[in-house]
């Protein structure tokens, strides 16, 4: 990538370039395109420009390339951002991002060997339809253990002789959901 850094019009150096490498599952390079030209300190890209070419050339997995015209490669916490964001689509897509790599004419950083891959894969953020799944989950297993307590109440009172409507008072159960367990 460096090299294709260095081959860009030298005005255009100053600028941010934002790449994506598709790779087969052998890990073989299907193509490199250039997704976006940013400003100074930015590129902007969004999902459907970054895996277009992934999707078109049936890719699996996707390097994520960056450069930093000012020669620093550490990431900024959009640059992290932007990495989960991406990994979470590419789950989505069945397009598995697996480094995101910032160079300069010197030198590169890559989230991979970094870790930071694996903990923006752990993270949640992105991931709002699980954790929202989840607490259904909780909510309707909490509401199966309540109904299931009322309805063990409801048969200890009915073996001790107490009638239907102090039942359904105290348990709040249905007089048809009472009825069942006679």
């Amino acid at each position: 990538m460096q090299q294709i850094l260095m081959r860009e019009n030298k005005i255009r150096r100053n600028q941010e370039h934002f790449w994506v490498v598709g790779l087969n599952n052998k890990n073989k390079i299907l193509f490199i395109e250039l997704i976006a030209l940013g400003a100074v300190n930015r590129v902007h890209a969004h999902p459907p420009d970054v895996f277009r070419m992934g999707i078109y050339k049936l890719a699996v997995k996707m390097i994520l390339v960056h450069n930093h015209p000012s020669g620093e490669t550490i990431p900024s916490e959009e640059d992290k951002n932007f990495t989960e964001r991406m990994l979470k689509v590419g789950t989505l897509i069945n397009i598995e991002v697996i480094d995101h790599l910032i160079i300069s004419e010197e030198k590169y950083m890559s989230f991979a060997d970094m870790g930071i891959i694996k903990e923006l894969q752990s993270s949640g953020m992105f991931e709002i339809v699980n954790r929202e799944k989840k607490k259904w989950e909780e909510w309707r297993i909490k509401t199966e253990k309540e109904q299931s307590v009322k309805l063990d109440i409801a048969k200890k009172m009915l073996q001790d002789g107490i009638d239907m409507k102090t039942i359904k008072k105290y348990t709040g159960l249905t007089q048809g959901e009472i009825k069942k367990l006679l």
